[in-house]
């Protein structure tokens, strides 16, 4: 038992423990793939184990071993030599990346651990609406519900806080939905997205979740207005607004009082 705690000791020093959270991050970028892949398709993330997508052959615990096992692999499925996407070992780099840099930012502590798996979340929802313009329940419900727990703990938001912030966020972007569909004359803002700010919400509280829509909302228009320039949309182009709030909720997660800091300095600069 002394040395069990004595090895924790080393892999939770400041040193050692973002190296460790590193590990842990690439793994889970594996399962963070399996998420991207199967729950669109209302496919089980648990059972069977992982296989190709194409021929859909089991693949090898030792080809499964995050990048290492694509670089094994020179990038082509064992069994059938199909092509392995590229975006398996890029999302198991980033969220290694993640976690490593949270790890360094944070140190060993409950709020580090929760951001970590708040980044998954973000990771995987931006890359699921990116492709099916979708954002399952299954990530942002229980999300709402872990927010709102994670506030129980030391630190903002504090609890009351959380909760309102999350059903302000939902009932508020439900509303920006009606008046949209008003608008255009069909769905703009699909409830994902509703229960994605309000999962925001119940992790950031309120102050951070408005630079999050701010984030967003210019990204999204950025990248709308040079898809008109360039002739690739229109103005009814839909674009995928999770996406777009996963990136700039983990630019917050990441650098939010930097972000909040220069924000609020924007808005208060002629006070």
């Amino acid at each position: 038992m002394i040395l069990r705690v004595r090895e924790c000791a080393v892999l939770l020093a400041p040193e050692t423990f973002p190296w460790l959270a590193l590990a842990f991050g690439l793994i889970l970028g594996s399962f963070a793939n399996v998420c991207v892949h199967r729950l669109p398709r209302g496919q089980s993330v648990v059972w069977p184990a992982s296989c190709c997508p194409a021929c859909v052959a089991p693949i090898r615990p030792t080809d499964n071993v995050p990048i290492v096992g694509f670089l094994a692999l020179g990038g082509f499925c064992r069994n059938c030599r199909q092509p392995i996407s590229l975006r398996y070992p890029a999302v198991e780099a980033a969220n290694g990346a993640l976690y490593f840099f949270i790890a360094a930012t944070r140190g060993p502590n409950w709020p580090a651990f929760l951001a970590m798996a708040l980044a998954t979340a973000l990771l995987v929802l931006s890359l699921i609406d990116l492709e099916h313009h979708l954002l399952p329940d299954a990530i942002t419900l229980p999300g709402i519900v872990a927010g709102i727990a994670a506030s129980l703990l030391p630190g903002p938001p504090s609890p009351l806080e959380s909760a309102l912030a999350a059903a302000l966020g939902y009932l508020g972007m439900a509303l920006v939905a009606r008046v949209a569909r008003w608008h255009y004359g069909h769905e703009a803002l699909g409830q994902g997205d509703w229960k994605m700010v309000a999962m925001l919400a119940a992790f950031f509280g309120g102050r951070p979740t408005l630079l999050v829509l701010l984030l967003a909302t210019a990204a999204g228009a950025a990248v709308g207005l040079a898809m008109i320039a360039s002739g690739r949309g229109s103005r009814l182009t839909r674009l995928p607004l999770g996406t777009f709030m996963g990136m700039a909720g983990l630019a917050v997660l990441l650098f939010g009082e930097r972000l909040l800091g220069w924000y609020e300095g924007l808005l208060f600069f002629h006070a």
